[in-house]
C-alpha cells in the first residue's frame, strides 16, 4: 500500500472527518504538508529512487503512530468520560444517603423522646404503685366488713370471691393493675346486688328452701313444700317465720325465676320502727 492511499484512508477515518479535539485538526495539517512534499517527490529524477522509497517508509511509519497515538487518546477520553459518569453517580448516591441518614436521625430522636417518655411513666407507675397498694387493701378490708354487715344472701359465693381477692393480693404474677381491676369488679357486683330481684335454692339450717333477693330491701325464703315462709329481719339480725305471705313469696319467686310472665308483686317489708317494737 503506498503513501497516496494511506492519505486517502486516514483523511476518510471518523477521527479526522467529526474533528475530535484539536490533535484530529493538527494532524489534517500535517498530512496536507506531507501530501505537498510527496507530489514534489514524484517528479524527482530516477537517481532519488532510494530517498523516495525512505520518505515513503517513514510517512508510513508516522501515519502509523499517528493512528496509535489517536486510538491511546480516545481511550483514554473514553475513560475520562466514564469516570465521569460514575463520578455523577457517587454524588447522587452521596445526597441519596445524606437524605436517608436524615430521615434516620429523626427516626432516631423520636424513638429516644418515646424512651424518655416511657422512662417517666414507669416513674410514674412505681409511684402509683406505691400509693395504690395500701388503698387496694384498704379497699378489700371495707368489702369484707360491709358483706359480713349486709343482708345475708348469697354468702357462700360473695365470700368466697373475697377470698380469691385475698389470695391473689401478695401474688407477684398478677399485675397491679389487674389486682385493681377485679377488687373493682368485686364492688361492682355487689352494687349491681342493690338493683336486681333473684331467686336461688339454699339451705336455711338443715332446711333446703328457695330464697328471694329483692335488691337489699328484702330477703325472703320458702320451702320448695311451701309448708314454712318467711323473711330476714335486719333489726333482729335473724329469720322471721311469715306464712302469711306464702303466696305472694311463691308468686315473686316464679317471677325472678323466669318462671312466670313478669309482673308486679308485693313482699313484705318491716319498717325499722315495727321491727324495733316486735
Amino acid at each position: 500500500m503506498n503513501i497516496a492511499t494511506k492519505f486517502s484512508e486516514l483523511a476518510e477515518s471518523p477521527v479526522l472527518r467529526t474533528g475530535r479535539g484539536m490533535v484530529g485538526r493538527k494532524r489534517l495539517g500535517q498530512l496536507a504538508c506531507m501530501g505537498l512534499i510527496l507530489g514534489s517527490v514524484a517528479f524527482a529524477p530516477a537517481a532519488g529512487a532510494a530517498t523516495l522509497k525512505d520518505i515513503l517508509s517513514s510517512a508510513d511509519k508516522w501515519l502509523a503512530e499517528q493512528m496509535g497515538s489517536q486510538k491511546k487518546i480516545d481511550k483514554l477520553t473514553d475513560d475520562q468520560q466514564d469516570k465521569a459518569a460514575q463520578y455523577r453517580d457517587a454524588l447522587r448516591e452521596a445526597d441519596s444517603i445524606r437524605m436517608y441518614n436524615k430521615l434516620l436521625q429523626k427516626q432516631l430522636d423520636a424513638q429516644q423522646a418515646e424512651m424518655a417518655s416511657i422512662r417517666d411513666e414507669e416513674r410514674s407507675i412505681e409511684t402509683t404503685n406505691l400509693k395504690i397498694q395500701p388503698l387496694m387493701l384498704d379497699m378489700l378490708a371495707v368489702l369484707k366488713q360491709f358483706v359480713s354487715l349486709d343482708v345475708p344472701f348469697m354468702m357462700d359465693v360473695r365470700n368466697n370471691r373475697i377470698q380469691a381477692l385475698d389470695e391473689m393480693m401478695p401474688r407477684a404474677d398478677v399485675t397491679v393493675s389487674e389486682k385493681f381491676r377485679r377488687i373493682v369488679e368485686a364492688y361492682q357486683t355487689e352494687i349491681d346486688y342493690g338493683r336486681t330481684v333473684g331467686a336461688y335454692a339454699g339451705k336455711l339450717g338443715n332446711k333446703d328452701v328457695e330464697f328471694l333477693r329483692v335488691g337489699r330491701v328484702a330477703l325472703l325464703y320458702q320451702t320448695p313444700d311451701k309448708s314454712e315462709t318467711g323473711y330476714w329481719d335486719k333489726e333482729k339480725k335473724d329469720w322471721v317465720v311469715d306464712n302469711d305471705v306464702a303466696d305472694q313469696v311463691d308468686e315473686a319467686i316464679k317471677v325472678a325465676k323466669g318462671d312466670s310472665s313478669p309482673d308486679l308483686f308485693t313482699i313484705p317489708v318491716m319498717a325499722a320502727s315495727a321491727a324495733g317494737e316486735q
